[in-house]
């Protein structure tokens, strides 16, 4: 019987993968991806790229595919099976990829083809490839000696079991926690479906009354919503606590990983001749020096942080006055951040979800793009599925040639991984057999889900928000013209330039044409009205002082912590995060707060040394979106066009800030962002 993981199929078959599959497919791709790579070496004196080159990329593509699905299923519905299989098969697939990227042959033999004659002759993405690759391998110690290479690579594997080990911690952190609640009269102030949902958990445990938990549909109802502040203060700590030596539960205290992490990711700094891994990280970002990447923080803090004063003493004022409280704690910001809205801007969050449900919103997010980028997107129903709830769509050009596929699955669940994110199913690449694969891509979130009183999930505008963001990365991921996957958007693209297409589509969430496309109310149908989208306009940047300032302490923290040398114990990570709020913090954090306990985008993800990302790909998205508006019409074809040509096609062919040039004429400025939030 044929492993289905090993089967090749348009789609996958995910309903068919088992546990039991995982370590015989992935084991028997390694091995012949060996033998093969042995045998290319083998078979020519003269390497090409025809002989060479593209076999390799076929060859990795096809373990990273197969690979993916393994991770996408871990991450998705993750079971204690599939995870014990996923954990034993990683080790495996990473010692495979360093071994490529220290492969002496094949380093000696990527040099030939760079400086033979031939390599003029290739194509200007073919050139790219090859140059990615020696950089690769350079940042894979390919100069170190027999015993250094050894010991980079397990540094690898420790920082893939680690990194691993501490998102499940949080995974399981989040799944134990419950709070049951009997007396409805402590739930004052929570969203009916928010009520709904506790009490349908309830009954499916076989309890009685309420039963809250930390996913975050359900935090986020109760630190904006419940009116006990005993409460919100309650699940503050809980979810500022999971993973940590704070929490009731210490088997998944994340801690000692966090030290272990920070000195494996030094030490392979430092067997590379980096003084520190945020040096390292920064040879694949557009910004170059660790001095360039706390100039722009630095640059932001002081506005940012003045603005957040202001809008701590407007809320102050608030509460002193409306709640007679004479100190706002972190527990009470949400709270009063949603009242104040409410009374200033008469409207709430939760009032606008009437107006958003789930078909109309994707619908309307379907004909924005059609609008921008003339593409058509429509829906596949028949194929099989890791859940019933999951979607899948097929994307065409203008001439309706298919770019693409996509699954969406928007709501969460027990065993989910927390967080939004769109991922790499398929890779668009040309097979050996001059075939073109079409790309798939994931867009997974984590959406308050459809309660039984409902016909439909209801959206936020912030689930919104989060919607365009990850459609932004899979429009990127699929209109990409690259057939070969390293400069492909989520390999080649400069990884403080890829948050770029996922902030600009944020944008059309808040322009009135924009709303009237995706809003239907369920019961009148009609769209969104103006005096509302005004509100929801002059609203975008309230309290904005308090956001970004949050980010920048996140940012700083990451970028100072990966600075370091010599990080010995749990405490000085908290001395150093202690230290950036000195600078960022307006309202005090309580000593329990273990934020970084459940920072996977560092300790789990790619963002280590790069969570000011986000920042920095904020200036290029506000400096994009002024294109758009200094064209008077936020739906300009011929900017779309060009950024569609400029930007979203050459995917990571060329050097980013090459491509922003191209598109815009000049840098990007700072101080587009500060304008965009008002300041």
């Amino acid at each position: 019987m044929v492993n289905p993981l090993s089967a090749e199929n348009d789609l996958p078959l995910f309903s068919q993968f088992k546990p039991e599959h995982i370590e015989p497919a992935i084991k028997e791709l390694i091995n012949a991806n060996r033998k093969t790579i042995e045998q290319l070496l083998a078979d020519n004196k003269i390497y090409t790229w025809e002989n060479l080159v593209f076999p390799l990329e076929n060859l990795t593509d096809t373990l990273q595919e197969k690979w993916g699905f393994v991770k996408h299923l871990n991450a998705v519905r993750d079971t204690p099976e599939w995870r014990k299989e996923h954990d034993r098969v990683m080790l495996k697939v990473t010692d495979f990829f360093v071994e490529l990227r220290q492969h002496p042959e094949l380093y000696q033999a990527m040099l030939s083809i760079q400086s033979s004659p031939e390599f003029a002759k290739l194509s200007m993405n073919q050139k790219k490839v090859i140059e990615n690759y020696l950089r690769d391998f350079k940042l894979s110690g390919i100069s170190l000696d027999k015993d250094k290479k050894e010991q980079f690579k397990a540094l690898l594997e420790k920082l893939s079991e680690n990194k691993n080990k501490f998102s499940q911690n949080v995974l399981d952190a989040t799944d134990n926690w419950f709070l049951l609640i009997t007396e409805e009269s402590k739930l004052k102030g929570l969203p009916t479906h928010t009520l709904h949902k506790a009490k349908e958990e309830a009954e499916k445990k076989g309890q009685t009354g309420w039963r809250l938990t930390l996913d975050f549909p359900c935090y986020h109802a109760m630190i904006s919503y419940a009116d006990n502040r005993e409460l919100r203060k309650e699940v503050y700590q809980a979810y500022t606590t999971l993973a940590s030596d704070q929490s009731l539960e210490k088997n998944w205290d994340n801690g000692s990983l966090m030290v272990e992490q920070l000195k494996i990711k030094h030490a392979i700094a430092e067997l590379l001749g980096y003084g520190s891994y945020a040096e390292y990280s920064l040879v694949k970002k557009m910004l170059k020096t660790p001095k360039e990447v706390m100039n722009f923080l630095n640059e932001l803090i002081v506005p940012v942080k003045t603005k957040a004063l202001q809008d701590v003493q407007l809320l102050e004022q608030f509460a002193a006055k409306k709640y007679g409280l004479d100190k706002i704690e972190p527990w009470d910001t949400r709270y009063l951040t949603e009242k104040l809205l409410e009374q200033q801007y008469n409207f709430s969050e939760e009032e606008l979800r009437y107006y958003f449900p789930e078909s109309h919103v994707i619908n309307g997010l379907f004909e924005i793009a059609n609008k921008l980028f003339k593409i058509t997107i429509k829906e596949v129903k028949n194929f099989d599925a890791w859940h019933e709830c999951v979607k899948l769509y097929e994307m065409f050009d203008e001439k309706q040639q298919l770019l693409g596929r996509f699954y969406m699955d928007l709501y969460a669940r027990p065993h989910k991984r927390s967080g939004a994110w769109c991922g790499t199913c398929k890779n668009r690449i040309e097979k050996l057999d001059s075939s073109l694969q079409t790309p798939i891509a994931y867009i997974v979130a984590n959406f308050r889900p459809r309660i039984a009183e409902e016909k439909e999930a209801l959206l936020s505008h912030d689930e919104i928000i989060t919607l365009f963001h990850e459609f932004g990365h899979c429009l990127h991921f699929i209109s990409s013209k690259m057939i070969y996957p390293s400069i492909s958007p989520d390999h080649g693209v400069s990884w403080d330039a890829i948050e770029l297409p996922s902030q600009l589509m944020e944008n059309w969430c808040w322009e009135e044409e924009a709303l009237q496309l995706i809003s239907k109310h369920i019961e009148s149908s009609k769209p969104l009205p103006l005096d509302l989208i005004s509100k929801l306009k002059s609203s975008k940047n309230f309290l904005i002082g308090l956001a970004m300032i949050r980010q920048l302490e996140f940012s700083v923290f990451d970028f100072e912590l990966h600075l370091q040398s010599n990080i010995q114990n749990y405490l000085t990570i908290q001395k150093i995060i202690d230290k950036v709020r000195e600078n960022t913090m307006v309202i005090p954090i309580p000593t329990f707060n273990r934020f970084q306990n459940t920072f996977s985008h560092i300790f789990a993800g790619s963002y280590a040394a790069g969570y000011y990302s986000y920042l920095w790909s904020e200036v290029l998205s506000a400096d994009t979106y002024n294109f758009f508006k200094e064209k008077s019409q936020v739906f300009d074809q011929t900017v779309a066009q060009r950024y569609m040509h400029t930007i979203l096609e050459p995917g990571g062919s060329k050097e980013f800030m090459d491509l922003y040039l191209e598109f815009r004429g000049r840098p990007p400025k700072v101080k587009a962002l500060l304008q965009d939030w008002g300041l």
